[in-house]
């Protein structure tokens, strides 16, 4: 019970101390304007890094709901099942079963091999989230971008929504910057440096602040959904 436990608050990021989040909004305005219009919100994280690097490897090049679509095939075809309230569920395919994966309907050829390599370092523990939040920011990220097919964007990802960590800045996140642009009235996304700055008042929960940002910007635009705020 203690595993599930520490599990579920990671996932539900009730693992981080929120106390001070409050602060963040008495430095910056529109973070409280933010933090009024989303009370409450928190990251909701992936089951594990493992799984976030596997969507991440899935969701190259494709759209989310292609990629969906495959990660949940894989889901029902590979992956253990369990019964809940009598109802069947498909859970992602576990490193060892990833490791031997052949050719799936959707994946190239070249992405079934990132898996299969993925599948051998989760295996021994490489992305074990407790591990990545213990090294320093720039350490973690460049040894996440070691794994085959995971550049910086992917693996800011992983350590954002897998591991949980709640304070990194996604500069490479494109949609990050379209983001500010609209919240902080600018006429453009900010240049990297000019991200870095501003988010220096959203420290020590950066991650936060650009999850409230990118959920504003999707209300706004629906431009992941294609579905805009009636």
């Amino acid at each position: 019970m203690e595993v599930v436990k520490r599990q579920v608050e990671r996932i539900l990021s009730l693992d981080v101390d929120g106390s001070a989040f409050p602060e963040v909004g008495r430095r910056d305005p529109v973070v409280a304007k933010l933090q009024a219009r989303y009370p409450g919100l928190r990251p909701v994280c992936f089951h594990s890094p493992y799984e976030a690097a596997a969507w991440a490897l899935i969701g190259q090049r494709i759209r989310i709901v292609q990629a969906a679509g495959i990660k949940n095939r894989m889901a029902e075809g590979l992956g253990p099942t369990v019964k809940i309230h009598g109802v069947r569920q498909h859970a992602f395919p576990g490193p060892r079963r990833l490791e031997t994966l052949e050719a799936i309907p959707g994946l190239t050829p070249r992405k079934v091999d990132y898996m299969r390599r993925l599948g051998r370092e989760a295996a021994e523990q490489k992305l074990d989230a407790a591990y990545l939040r213990s090294l320093p920011e720039q350490e973690a990220l460049a040894g996440l971008e070691e794994l085959p097919g995971i550049g910086p964007f992917s693996s800011g990802l992983i350590l954002l929504r897998g591991a949980g960590t709640p304070n990194l800045l996604p500069a490479s996140e494109p949609r990050l910057g379209r983001a500010v642009a609209v919240a902080y009235n600018l006429n453009e996304p900010p240049t990297p440096q000019e991200l870095q700055r501003l988010a220096q008042n959203w420290r020590p929960y950066r991650t936060w602040v650009g999850l409230h940002l990118r959920v504003m910007l999707e209300e706004e635009t629906g431009e992941i959904t294609q579905q805009t705020k009636s």
